[in-house]
Parts: structure tokens; sequence; C-alpha cells
């Protein structure tokens, strides 16, 4: 089924009690007496006469009743109306829920009370109460243990959504916290799950996660770090030790060619654990691990984003992604981590090259709109023209100090080398210096007097463009 089918027509018999206004839910037209009749239907089939089977009709109860699907499936499309979703809360509907989860084995039926709880939750006050019920919120999350996509990425959706509510997302973290086991069930569905809608979702509640508790993510950054001592040998090899980064760069492996969005989640969760030691370290202790997430990334910019035969506009939708990238790159650039992958003929005219295009384009999309002769349009425009200026600061900030980092450990050679492939040309020197200065003037002046040992006549036309550095140098 490739989507819930539409919430109910009321009959005439309901037709008429609507008419006197007894039936209706709310403002809507949705039927009171049919919901009762649904939910009714639910707490039949987790009632214990019918869930004691015989081993035979176990597997019955894994699939479900084509009118029963579509009746609850009518609920799930109507419960985003929040008059049908207090009603829903007033009916103790999610105490009913808890007990399709906690019994029932049909993947089907799970996943559609899982994605109702969902809609529910997007309504604060229910949230609120849905997140207080300290029962229920064990069972949703017993719910990352199940082995079926479909509940997993409902599950999902309904722990961002807790989670984005300021009034109980400490309830969710410190809940995540005692239960170690989702760690194992979270980096076992991001290293080996091909659906790309679910590594989407459960990617952006480890970006929320971390977001919201660095706690919990050095938490998970040390998970797997060490074997525990009393483990046995043989348990160690049916229970694999996962290491959160290489499950994070598995998943934006996954995502990478299907979902931009996606790939963006997981270059911020990355960035997230470069903004702490132990994070660095987790990406470049091992060589295997730092080479991994060096050689993806440095792909992504130096071969995808941000290519010389792509329009300058392409920035605006890769901004946030390229950010992130260029944060993790520059963290394990500065980390003085000695391995194959950073030598630096071979990664500093690419990468310069990449950083400097992107600054090129970015005075492009800063270039101002021509004034709009509708005055609500110009608002509108000056807002995400604000918003855009914000996230490109970002951006700039990020690419000169990564630009700098780069020059400071510049050779002779590979400036010659820049000089004659084209990567440092007096325009594309021009853009650095303008974007560099006066910040990091003392890493252009070193690179100047590099520069007038490689190319006299470049260096001295960069001076005379940049005559606040012809006095210094």
């Amino acid at each position: 089924m490739d989507r819930n089918p539409s919430p109910p027509l009321p009959s005439r018999d309901e037709e008429e009690e609507e008419g006197a206004g007894g039936d209706c839910i709310g403002s809507t037209v949705y039927s009171k007496h049919w919901l009762f009749g649904v939910l009714s239907g639910l707490i039949q089939m987790v009632s214990p006469e019918n869930t004691k089977s015989s081993s035979d009709e176990e597997e019955q109860q894994m699939e479900l009743d084509e009118e029963m699907e579509n009746e609850i499936c009518r609920v799930w499309d109507m419960s985003m109306d929040e008059d049908v979703a207090l009603f829903l809360q007033e009916f103790n509907a999610p105490d009913i829920f808890m007990g399709v989860l906690a019994k029932s084995r049909c993947p089907r039926l799970r996943e559609i009370c899982v994605g109702i709880l969902g809609n529910m939750a997007c309504f604060q006050e229910i949230c609120v109460s849905i997140s207080s019920d300290k029962n229920l919120g064990q069972v949703l999350l017993h719910c990352l243990y199940d082995s079926d996509p479909p509940t997993l990425l409902e599950t999902s959706r309904l722990l961002l959504t807790c989670l984005s509510q300021t009034e109980v997302a400490s309830v969710w973290v410190e809940r995540i916290r005692e239960y170690p086991a989702i760690y194992d069930s979270i980096c076992f569905i991001m290293s080996s799950s091909t659906n790309v809608d679910l590594l989407v979702k459960i990617g952006e509640v480890v970006d929320k996660l971390f977001d919201l508790d660095e706690k919990l993510m050095l938490e998970w950054i040390r998970n797997g770090a060490v074997q525990p001592l009393d483990q046995p040998q043989e348990d160690a090899e049916e229970q694999p030790v996962f290491k959160i980064v290489p499950c994070v760069l598995e998943a934006a492996k996954q995502v990478r060619s299907e979902n931009l969005e996606g790939l963006d989640v997981y270059m911020h969760v990355l960035q997230l654990l470069t903004t702490v030691d132990d994070g660095i370290q987790a990406i470049v202790q091992c060589p295997a691990t730092g080479k991994d997430t060096w050689n993806l990334l440095f792909d992504l910019v130096c071969h995808e984003f941000c290519q010389s035969d792509d329009p300058p506009i392409i920035l605006q939708e890769q901004k946030t992604v390229l950010a992130s990238v260029y944060s993790v790159l520059s963290a394990i650039f500065a980390s003085q981590a000695e391995q194959e992958y950073l030598k630096i003929e071979e990664v500093d005219l690419p990468l310069i090259d990449s950083l400097i295009r992107v600054l090129q384009n970015m005075e492009h999309c800063q270039k101002k709109p021509e004034n709009s002769v509708d005055s609500n349009t110009e608002e509108t425009k000056k807002s995400d023209l604000t918003q855009d200026d914000f996230h490109l600061k970002i951006l700039k900030d990020i690419s000169c100090e990564f630009l700098s980092n780069i020059f400071q450990v510049l050779t002779k050679e590979t400036v010659a080398q820049g000089v004659k492939e084209g990567q440092l040309s007096k325009q594309k020197c021009s853009c650095a210096f303008k974007n560099l200065l006066p910040f990091y003037s003392p890493v252009i002046e070193d690179f100047l007097k590099i520069l007038h040992e490689v190319d006299k006549t470049l260096a001295d036309d960069l001076e005379e463009s940049f005559p606040s550095l012809k006095v210094q140098t």
C-alpha cells in the first residue's frame, strides 16, 4: 500500500447525529462512534484471550486483516488533525497503542500505532503527556530494537519530534542514556541499513541528541573504544563492537547519491564529533578510520560539490553541508596526524582550488537582489537573505580558517606547482587575499615571501593590488 486510505466519510445515520453536533470530533466531520469502534477492535486484538495462541496460529498474528488495516490507517491519517489527536488522547489511545506494541508481533500494526503516536506528538500538549508516561517511553524506545524498517522509521520520527520539544527533550535524552543497547541498535542501523529514508531519520535523531547533550555524545564516542574485560572471546565474536565514526561514515556513503539533506545531517554529526578532543581522536587515532573519513570528505569537496562547471548559485543549496565538510577536514588537517592521506603535495592544491572557488561563488551569491515593487515581497526577501547571509558567513569563516591553515604549510615546490597549474593564479590569489585579509595578514605575508621566490612578477602584481602588504614585506 503506497499511501494510507482517506478518512471515512460519515454514514447517513452519523450525518443525522452530526446535525445535532453529538458525534463530531471537535470541528471535524470525523465520527466519534466510528473511532470508538476501531479502537475497541484494537483492544480486542491484544486482549489476553486473543494473544494466547498455539504455535500454528502465531504466523497468522504476523499479518494484519485487510479491513482492520484500512480502518487503522484511516485513524493514522486522521491523527494529523489536532482535534482528532486530542480526542485520541482523551480516550487514552496511547495506552491502547502501548498494549499493541507490547504484545503484537504484526510489523504493519506496530508501524501504524507508532505512526499515530508520532502524529499526536506533533502537538505540544500531547507530546508532553506522552513523554511523561515512563512505561510508554520504555515501550517506544524498545521499538528501536525492532527489525522492521517501517517501524524503525516511525519510531525515529516520533523520537525526533519529542527531542525537538524543549519541554521534554531532556526526558528522552536521559531515557536513552539509561538504555546502552540503544547505542548498538542505532549503530547497527547506520552501518547496515540500505533504507535511505530510515538512515536520514535516524541520522537526524543522532544529530539532535549530540546537539542537545555533549555528555551523551562523549559516552557514545567512548563506546566500543575498549572491549569489556569480562566479555568472553566467543561472545565478542557474536556481539560486534560498534564504533560511532565508522557507522556514521557508512550511513553517509549510503545516502550520498540519493539524499543531499541526509548527507548534510551526517556531515553535521561528524562536525559535532570534532567539537570535542575525544571526537577528533576517534577519527584520527585509527589510521583506517582517519583515512576513510578524509577520503570521503576530500572527494565530496574536490569532485562533487561546487565544481567549476556548476553555476555559482548552487552554493546556496550546498552551503550547510560544505561548512560541515570543511570543518571536519580542517580539524583533521590541524590535528597534526602524520598519515599518508595528509601528504601536503597531494591534498593542498585541490583543497585550495575548492576553497577559493567557494569564496568566489560566495561573492556572487551575496550580490543584493534588485529592488522589489512589492513591499511584502521585499520584506520576505530581506528575511530570506538574512538567513542566507548567516549560513554563508559561517561557511566563509570556516573556509577562511581552513585556507589559512593550508597556506601556512605550503612549500616552495607546492607553490610553484600551484602557479603552474592555475590553482594559485592571480585571480584566485586575489580572491584568497581579499577574504583572508586583514585577519590572516601574517599568513599572507609569509605566503608572499615564498611566492617572490617562485614568481616575482605575480608577487609584485598582488602587492600592487593590496598596498597594505607591500609596506610590510
